[in-house]
């Protein structure tokens, strides 16, 4: 290996570990999200997307994959909280899939046992479309092979096409990272975010007003329309029976 290409391996490796924090989580590093401009929501998506804005967002940082059931148990081993419903799942179960059967305050216990929170829903999509606002976290694309766990063509049922009839381990598919290296953004399991659903402009709903929680990012048995990078899902707050649902926590700027 010539000098000049091993000096170029070192400063990618050294860069890559630089933009990471490990974090209060074990094996889970936080990765740091720059300040800057970004941009929100789509103008030709579904109406609850709309509009399309560039906003001015502050640094934060986020966990580099999903919560794992390793993770969650030391969380419930440590604070006596109650277990994730799928905990003793043959499959769901697994250590190092992302942990599922989780309400948003469940979530929001576990993020704040660590000093951390629920991403919000800007948070979010930032770190899933990177500074220029692409549709999936690995490109505008989604191509022949898209590099994410998801299900059949049709909502909703999952397969095994992607090597995964479930979850997915939650460091898997690498090379559908987003642009600062965040794994899984979309796929495997969908992730709670810190906020209330609603429309971005006008007013929500009465009847629907403050109940429901904002999901993000598609799952393992999604259809590939709900693996974008906008796509939002409304969903009972107090629901943890859901297989398909899982989190990961953020450390924002003081």
């Amino acid at each position: 290996m010539s000098d000049l290409c091993a000096a170029a391996i070192f400063i990618a490796l050294t860069s890559q570990a630089a933009a990471a924090d490990t974090g209060p989580i074990a094996d889970n590093p936080l990765i740091d999200i720059p300040a800057g401009p970004f941009v929100f929501g789509r103008d030709d998506g579904p109406e609850n997307e709309r509009p399309r804005r560039v906003l001015d967002g502050q640094a934060f940082a986020i966990n580099r994959t999903e919560i794992t059931n390793r993770q969650y148990r030391r969380f419930v081993e440590a604070t006596g909280h109650r277990a994730a419903f799928y905990a003793n799942h043959p499959a769901l179960g697994l250590d190092d899939r992302p942990v599922v059967g989780v309400s948003w305050g469940d979530a929001v216990a576990f993020c704040r046992h660590y000093g951390l929170s629920l991403p919000s829903e800007q948070q979010y999509e930032r770190a899933a479309r990177g500074s220029n606002g692409a549709a999936f976290p690995w490109g505008e694309h989604g191509g022949k092979v898209v590099p994410a766990n998801f299900g059949t063509d049709s909502c909703c049922s999952g397969d095994a096409r992607d090597g995964y009839p479930m979850t997915a381990p939650a460091d898997a598919f690498a090379e559908g990272a987003s642009e600062e290296g965040v794994l899984n953004l979309v796929g495997n399991v969908w992730e709670w975010t810190s906020d209330l659903y609603a429309p971005y402009e006008g007013q929500a709903a009465a009847e629907s007003a403050g109940q429901y929680r904002v999901l993000r990012g598609g799952s393992w048995n999604s259809d590939p329309s709900h693996l974008t990078t906008t796509y939002r899902l409304a969903y009972d707050p107090e629901f943890r029976f859901a297989a398909n649902g899982g989190f990961r926590c953020v450390r924002s700027a003081p």
